[in-house]
């Protein structure tokens, strides 16, 4: 029988198992319900063992498809070998990771400091998730790839703000959950980092058939202030700031055969901020 949704097929996910680190994030929660929808087996992976695991068991009721909450500190190097063992025992093995994993402290006033001030000790905390953290789960992911011999697809969460410098006009009079808020410096690093990695990656496992793309969201609505979500649409293109349902259509293109001539790209979906 000729088939006659060979298009369509293609953004099928069904017999894939996917990892999204940062799992039950406001964003992490929208990527994995994409992810499962289209018919991926989903690990949930975060750092609360109960969030993780009561949101998998939401993901198996809703869409009919295994799910499996890990509890994962993604800058341990124990804990992540440990968490791809558990996924592969327990979904049986790796086809796609999202690494989407990142930090904004628990200190959010050592966080939210000013450049000028900042603490070493802050920047290293931060790094150690956002970019030794994805530095280990794509290792270990990577390398659970190579032994299936399948080839598999490997998405990082960049940031608009790895990509172009933030307007500091936007902040003014700005507050997130209500205290006042900046974009540092370790985070705009920490991003374009990512970049980095992923262009060599890309180049570096492209002979087993591992691709590696980056997805760059831009600001989304999840808590700021009015005065902030005024100023920040005003420089955007199309007037608004992203919805995390917005995002979701990336992942499924990048994590699908739909991208299987696409690696060490950066897809960015930013209602067009960058272009000015």
């Amino acid at each position: 029988m000729v088939n006659h949704h060979p298009f369509t097929d293609k953004f099928s996910l069904h017999g894939k198992t996917a990892i999204v680190t940062g799992g039950v994030g406001i964003l992490g929660r929208r990527f994995c319900s994409g992810l499962a929808e289209f018919g991926a087996q989903v690990a949930v992976v975060d750092l609360d063992e109960q969030a993780v695991s009561g949101f998998a068991a939401e993901l198996q009721k809703m869409y009919g498809v295994k799910a499996l909450g890990v509890g994962c500190d993604v800058s341990s190097l124990t804990q992540v070998q440990t968490m791809i063992r558990k996924v592969v025992d327990g979904l049986g093995g790796v086809h796609i990771l999202h690494n989407n994993a990142a930090s904004k402290s628990e200190n959010l006033e050592a966080f939210f400091a000013p450049f000028e001030d900042y603490s070493l000790e802050q920047w290293r905390e931060i790094m150690a998730v956002n970019l030794d953290g994805m530095f280990l789960v794509a290792q270990a992911a990577g390398k659970q790839m190579i032994a299936q011999g399948s080839g598999g697809s490997i998405i990082q969460t960049s940031s608009i703000y790895g990509i172009v410098g933030p307007d500091q006009r936007i902040y003014e009079g700005s507050k997130y959950m209500g205290r006042p808020i900046n974009t540092p410096a370790v985070y705009s690093a920490s991003k374009a980092a990512i970049i980095g990695l992923t262009r060599h990656l890309s180049a570096y496992w492209a002979h087993y058939g591992i691709r590696v793309n980056n997805l760059i969201p831009g600001g989304n609505e999840s808590g700021q202030n009015d005065q902030f979500i005024t100023r920040y649409s005003a420089r955007v293109p199309m007037g608004r700031m992203g919805q995390p349902d917005e995002m979701v259509g990336a992942l499924i293109y990048l994590a699908s055969d739909a991208s299987s001539y696409v690696t060490g790209q950066s897809l960015i979906i930013d209602g067009g901020l960058s272009v000015w």
